[in-house]
């Protein structure tokens, strides 16, 4: 299985982040490579959704289940699509009304090898350049409450 973890502290409160990235809809708007969504269920502790991901004419799509617990953790469990596993969970921690600390991992396994062989070399780059999205987003959102984003160790 492939993974990655990163953990950052953003100038943004918890509860900002959290709706941020329980937004599902409005991923195609800002995150690469996403091409489309679409929420099935939503409710205040669970969604059902369905995205588009894509890069030049291939497109894969795949269905997960979205576990809220607001403001604390968004988990995203996989349900059906072209892997065998995907498993992703965002955890906010509050460190002020206006800061957060962030941590994201993700793991996945493709069905296929080749793919999982191509997503090992490629997948650090495409996970950063999500993270960023992320926070670009967060920064249009949301403002700038101080200097910059720090990446915890």
């Amino acid at each position: 299985m492939v993974g990655i973890r990163e953990t950052r502290r953003l100038p943004y409160s918890a509860e900002q982040m959290f709706d941020l990235v329980a937004d599902v809809k409005r991923y195609p708007r800002f995150l690469p490579w996403v091409v489309a969504t679409r929420v099935r269920s939503d409710s205040e502790t669970e969604m059902i959704a369905d995205m588009v991901v894509g890069f030049k004419s291939l497109r894969e799509s795949f269905t997960s289940r979205v576990a809220k617990d607001r403001p604390n953790t968004i988990s995203v469990h996989y349900i059906d699509g072209p892997l065998s596993d995907l498993d992703n969970v965002w955890t906010f921690r509050a460190i002020s009304k206006t800061e957060c600390e962030i941590d994201f991992c993700v793991d996945f396994e493709f069905r296929n090898k080749v793919f999982q062989a191509l997503a090992g070399q490629y997948f650090d780059r495409a996970f950063r350049r999500m993270v960023e999205a992320f926070e670009k987003r967060a920064h249009e959102l949301y403002g700038n409450n101080s200097s910059s984003a720090q990446i915890v160790a």
